[in-house]
């Protein structure tokens, strides 16, 4: 019931029109890059629906013996249709299947028909199912989708599936992630274009890179593809080893059905195991995820932090002097590197807490040709994080200088009487600071690594300070904005904002400062 092959289960958006197909279909749009969007996906889904996207379309390629994406939708339903050779009905794909011994789409079967009375926990809809952990203040509610439609519930499912973390007793992550508290974050390049372009980038990096996945990871040509075909009654005995596994597997992490009532449609059924699917306790994360960071000093897959991707975390991950690993689909391949064309840099992860979701983050960054090849050599790398840390060494310096005015201005004019609650009043001001620089601090950075060694020092002293949008200049409007703003009395207002603006230009161009802005060489500001 409900099968993904042949039924018109997925609903995309093309030029303001929307449509409703089956998943082959939708592998023939996206090649063609004829998809806008998927209406029915939350943002938190993307890398979900993705990363699935991407998997199984590089394993029914591979198996089909294909170097090239298939173009018409009935190529797609054959090679896919391929991977389940045992099931000539199709049960993998249908995402109603009662007979519970058979799988389901991404839904274990189990051993005996007896195990049905295991799942008793009812789910009446797909955001429930979700793994996404909200409360009442949050913006995104849970279960408030009455009527979920069928993509409402393909969506849920693989992201159930394959990014869901330790959630309580029975309940088991997936092995693609540092820990049961952890995520799963993603960062890739990607082609300028729609979603289209991204999905076929990847499948045909997946495809190149396979054999150093298989080389690099404890993974088997020929291992198990699609784990949700297998039969799991949850024991322990059913674990499976890495080294069963086919490198760009497809995970499943809970027990689940889906079930439908006349009158109502579809609803979950779900019950818990006793062990994790996967026996990944002893590999952190590292289980050859192509989207994926891994930290070498610790050898453990990247657990995105509270602060997103913000500039410092970007730097952090692509050039921190090799102790990052970086994903294999970030890095350029053959075609890309001989191709001058322009790339960007997709990044999107969730922050994960104990029993909770704290954020979802999602950034896109411009990528021009130096900087993608930079990608590909880590001598290039290196010379870019040497860049990049450089400008975050100045921009440190100067909120250092920022916040110590405008804790001057606070404390009336006079620095040796600052209070802990005034220094903790300033950081707010180095936020937004830091945000300003963030919009464009990649765009930057890239006009200083394209520019001939003689000319770099000149580009970063624009950045600096320029007389509108440079480092120095937003600061300056900062401490400005903050003496209007905060608290002080009228009777010492002036001499605060005095003694603040000569403690912000004094250590400027001292020796602690960026004295070079202020010399000959840095006359344009």
């Amino acid at each position: 019931m409900f099968s993904l092959l042949t039924k018109p289960t997925i609903r995309f958006e093309t030029e303001g029109m929307s449509n409703s197909v089956s998943l082959p279909e939708v592998y023939s749009a996206l090649m063609l890059d004829a998809v806008d969007a998927f209406p029915a996906l939350r943002p938190h889904q993307r890398h979900a629906w993705h990363a699935f996207l991407v998997q199984l379309g590089a394993m029914a390629m591979h198996q089909a013996g294909v170097s090239e994406p298939f173009a018409d939708a009935e190529n797609w339903r054959l090679a896919i249709r391929a991977l389940t050779p045992e099931y000539p009905n199709d049960e993998p794909w249908h995402l109603v299947v009662e007979d519970i011994t058979k799988p389901a789409f991404m839904q274990p079967p189990v051993s005996s028909s007896e195990r049905e009375k295991d799942f008793k926990n009812r789910v009446e809809t797909p955001d429930q199912l979700d793994m996404l952990v909200t409360a009442k203040s949050h913006d995104l509610k849970s279960s408030v989708s009455t009527r979920g439609s069928t993509d409402d519930w393909v969506f849920a499912l693989i992201t159930l599936q394959t990014m869901q973390g330790f959630s309580g007793a029975g309940n088991f992550g997936i092995s693609r992630m540092n820990g049961g508290f952890g995520s799963r974050p993603a960062l890739s390049l990607a082609p300028v274009g729609n979603v289209g372009a991204h999905v076929r980038r990847d499948i045909l990096a997946l495809m190149e890179h396979r054999p150093s996945i298989l080389e690099d990871y404890p993974m088997s040509e020929g291992g198990f593809d699609l784990l949700w075909t297998r039969p799991w009654n949850g024991a322990a005995s059913e674990r499976i080893l890495p080294d069963q596994l086919d490198p760009l597997f497809v995970e499943v992490c809970r027990r689940v059905r889906l079930r439908t009532e006349y009158g109502k449609g579809i609803y979950a059924v779900r019950t818990s195991s006793r062990s994790a699917r996967i026996e990944a306790r002893n590999m952190n994360g590292i289980m050859g995820d192509p989207w994926t960071p891994v930290d070498q000093r610790s050898s453990k897959s990247l657990t995105l932090g509270a602060g997103g991707f913000g500039y410092k975390r970007i730097t952090e991950y692509l050039t921190n002097n090799g102790n990052w690993e970086l994903p294999v689909l970030l890095r350029p391949t053959s075609s890309e590197q001989a191709s001058d064309t322009d790339m960007k840099l997709v990044a999107r992860g969730i922050v994960r807490g104990q029993g909770k979701t704290e954020g979802y983050h999602e950034r896109e960054i411009p990528f021009r040709h130096k900087i993608k090849m930079a990608m590909a050599r880590q001598d290039t790398v290196t010379e870019l994080g040497d860049l990049a840390r450089e400008r975050i060494r100045e921009i440190g310096t100067v909120q250092r200088i920022l916040s110590h005015a405008i804790q001057t201005f606070m404390a009336r004019g006079d620095s040796s009487r600052i209070s802990p609650e005034q220094r903790a009043l300033a950081r707010p001001w180095l936020n937004r600071l830091d945000e300003l620089i963030d919009t464009r601090f990649f765009e930057h950075l890239q006009e200083e690594f394209e520019a001939v060694a003689e000319e770099r020092q000149g580009v970063r002293d624009r950045w600096l300070m320029n007389g509108r949008d440079g480092v120095v200049d937003h600061a300056r409007t900062l401490l400005s904005e903050a003496e209007d703003t905060l608290a002080c009395p009228q009777i010492h207002r002036y001499r605060a904002r005095t003694n603040a603006d000569s403690l912000f230009e004094g250590r400027l161009r001292g020796n602690n400062g960026l004295p070079f802005l202020f010399t000959e060489r840095g006359a344009d500001g």
